[in-house]
């Protein structure tokens, strides 16, 4: 699991963890911190100091390849399950996706994601409205899919030794590191499984700010995907990035020509308010379907959300693509071999 100012979520998700039904196997939990600041190592060595199955491990890169990297070294046992410290898992998680794991011969499974908000007050509840909603995330998202075998998985309980065999997460990939592993996994012959037996619970960013924010950075990390790791890409990755250019592009069209007193320039301009009315015509029917689950009316207003979310993701995509060259590319093929450790 790894850390990096995690206090006002760690011990929650520890409890659930240190609460798996692990009959039949033995549970070690390994905490690996990325030098926090906010109590998170003290709030962590407490929970150790009182239950030995916890082992604190130190990242001093703080990202969070090396600290999956740090784990799978460390992990004493056949299986590896890679958790988030803003989720909480039910007592079966850990051993649902065992059974399901070796009864589909898979080399990984996890549940399904469920969305909570992080608290009570609107923007929390919008914010996790939006991960929840198949049009904002897609129809094949870990949050949406039907059971079955996927190109990825989320929170997954893992064999150890084929992870270790292809050289562990890349370390160049602040994130996407799991899409990325993934396709390589899937690349030797190896199969995925979501379950639905199962699910964990994600704890969505608290403001609509930190949603534009999340937004944007994993946007911007497709970008860089594109360019260097394509094959860990589908189709739902570059969504909003296609959707921001069909904006850009008969925009940039329009104001060109109006600029140069060509004719049909505002044809332009009215293609690009169509495709916008388009959005917010499939945001309200999505808006609609929430705000009758939930018996709320507060959800009226995620059509909004969706459009400054597509957009700012997508705009963050056309930044990585941009700007991948400036970053530094994959070094997966001089990865050393990840040995286990002791």
């Amino acid at each position: 699991m790894p850390a990096f100012n995690e206090r006002e979520s760690i011990e929650q998700c520890l409890r659930s963890v240190l609460s798996q039904d692990s009959n039949g196997f033995e549970l070690e939990v390994l905490v690996i911190d990325g030098n926090s600041t906010d109590g998170t190592i003290e709030l962590a060595s407490s929970i150790a100091a009182g239950d030995g199955r916890v082992r604190l491990l130190h990242n001093p890169d703080r990202k969070t390849p090396f600290a999956f990297n740090v784990g799978l070294r460390a992990a004493r046992g056949e299986y590896v399950c890679i958790l988030g410290a803003h989720s909480v898992y039910p007592p079966d998680y850990i051993s649902v996706c065992l059974q399901e794991l070796q009864r589909h011969g898979a080399v990984g499974c996890s549940g399904r994601v469920m969305t909570s908000p992080a608290n009570d007050r609107l923007q929390a509840k919008l914010t996790a409205w939006t991960f929840a909603s198949r049009f904002a995330s897609s129809p094949t998202s870990v949050r949406t899919r039907a059971e079955g075998f996927v190109d990825t998985i989320p929170f997954p309980v893992f064999r150890k030794q084929p992870l270790l065999e292809i050289g562990g997460y890349d370390e160049a990939l602040h994130r996407n590191q799991d899409n990325d592993m993934n396709q390589r996994l899937r690349a030797r012959g190896y199969r995925l499984y979501l379950t639905s037996r199962t699910h964990s619970v994600y704890r969505a960013q608290p403001t609509l700010a930190a949603l534009w924010k999340y937004a944007f950075r994993a946007g911007s990390w497709n970008g860089f995907s594109m360019r260097h790791k394509p094959a860990s890409m589908s189709l739902r990755h570059v969504v909003p990035f296609l959707f921001v250019t069909t904006l850009l592009a008969p925009t940039g069209v329009g104001v060109l020509f109006q600029f140069a007193s060509w004719p049909h320039g505002y044809g332009f301009i009215a293609a690009v308010l169509l495709i916008l009315a388009a959005h917010f015509t499939v945001g309200v029917v999505a808006a609609t379907a929430t705000a009758v689950r939930n018996k709320a009316i507060a959800p009226l207003l995620l059509p909004l959300v969706f459009l400054a979310f597509h957009i700012v993701y997508g705009f963050g995509t056309l930044v990585g693509i941009t700007t991948a060259s400036k970053s530094p590319r994959s070094q997966v093929s001089k990865t050393p071999r990840l040995e286990a450790q002791g």
